[in-house]
């Protein structure tokens, strides 16, 4: 399958991360077809490196040009494979982006991913990460996971138990380089379950004049939310929120919240945690808007690092540095990247 596989050598990797960081890899293949990937990866360049899958370059930062070659799935088909009546599985390749993917749900009748839409990156990304936003993660819609283990040649279908979900967390994202993930299944009802309580949603349909929604119209309010709150890659290079929210027990958090009333506090992963906001700790520590040569924080939302244009990576991990240090050393709370740093070590 050799017409699936296309082969670039000292890319540049400038417009593939959407920090629009400059970087270069040794090597960068192209598959349209998973079938293919045996054949790539049995090549005497591919042999003895596990490439680094490259999507959307949404939750990447390039620190330094990769050692390893980069892997690029670019395969389209997205189709229904199994129709249940009020519940679909609908499987799509890797390559698919997820933004567009939501909204081709949403037009063909499916509902649950319309609070997850104007969210960067691919279809394949989105069970790494175990993706989330105004209320809901992936992993609630996520039927199973198809891969590839490159050190055994070994296709593997993981089911939703299997794929391990946490917060922001999967067994892909523990261990990185052993699958890569070709295919999602989704089970997606007709029957919306609309989530309608969290960030300003509620507010937004109610300014649209909308009383009584349906799925794309929550996702018409979440994009423009989320356009209102975030910068545009294309104009101001980021990847999103660039820390996680931290997870603490419930003693802590209760600590926290007597001594700063106002502090956000939510449920945790379990009865005996509470997540918190990492943008509130980082705003409160005066990093909203700050800026350091083009290495910055956006100053619409602290979560958010930006390059305002000449930045390096490593001028951005040294400024993400400072800020999990400033946060750590006032509030005892240690935050961590969602996106996986590229060339250095955080």
């Amino acid at each position: 399958m050799t017409d699936a596989i296309r082969v670039l050598r000292d890319a540049p990797l400038h417009s593939r991360n959407t920090f629009g960081v400059a970087a270069t890899a040794p090597l960068l293949a192209e598959v349209a077809d998973a079938r293919a990937l045996p054949d790539l990866l049995a090549r005497p360049e591919f042999d003895t490196h596990t490439p680094l899958v490259l999507g959307g370059g949404s939750n990447l930062l390039f620190a330094g040009d990769p050692a390893v070659p980069l892997l690029a799935l670019t395969g389209q088909d997205v189709c229904v494979v199994r129709d249940e009546g009020d519940i679909a599985i609908v499987r799509a390749d890797a390559g698919v982006t997820w933004h567009g993917f939501v909204l081709r749900m949403l037009d063909e009748g499916f509902a649950g991913l319309e609070n997850l839409a104007l969210i960067p990156g691919t279809v394949g990304a989105a069970p790494i990460q175990n993706i989330g936003a105004y209320g809901i993660e992936v992993r609630e819609f996520i039927h199973a996971v198809e891969s590839f283990e490159p050190a055994t040649g070994r296709v593997h279908r993981f089911d939703a138990t299997q794929c391990a979900f946490a917060y922001r967390d999967s067994v892909f994202k523990h261990e990185p380089d052993r699958y890569i993930v070709t295919a999602v299944e989704f089970a997606l009802p007709r029957t919306p379950a609309l989530k309608l309580d969290y960030a300003g949603i509620g507010d937004e349909l109610v300014a649209m004049g909308i009383a009584s929604p349906t799925p794309r119209d929550v996702a018409q309010a979440v994009i423009a939310i989320r356009r209102r709150k975030l910068p545009d890659p294309a104009v101001l290079g980021n990847a999103g929120s660039f820390f996680k929210n931290p997870i603490v027990m419930h003693a802590q958090a209760e600590a926290l919240a007597a001594e700063h009333p106002g502090m956000p506090v939510f449920r945790g992963n379990g009865p005996d945690t509470r997540k918190l906001s990492a943008a509130w700790f980082i705003d409160a520590c005066g990093w909203k808007g700050h800026r350091d040569g083009d290495a910055g924080v956006a100053p619409t939302h602290a979560l958010v690092l930006v390059n305002h244009g000449r930045a390096t990576g490593q001028d951005l991990l040294t400024l993400a540095r400072r800020i999990a240090d400033s946060v750590h050393t006032r509030f005892s709370v240690s935050i961590e990247p969602e996106p996986r740093i590229v060339g250095a070590s955080w």
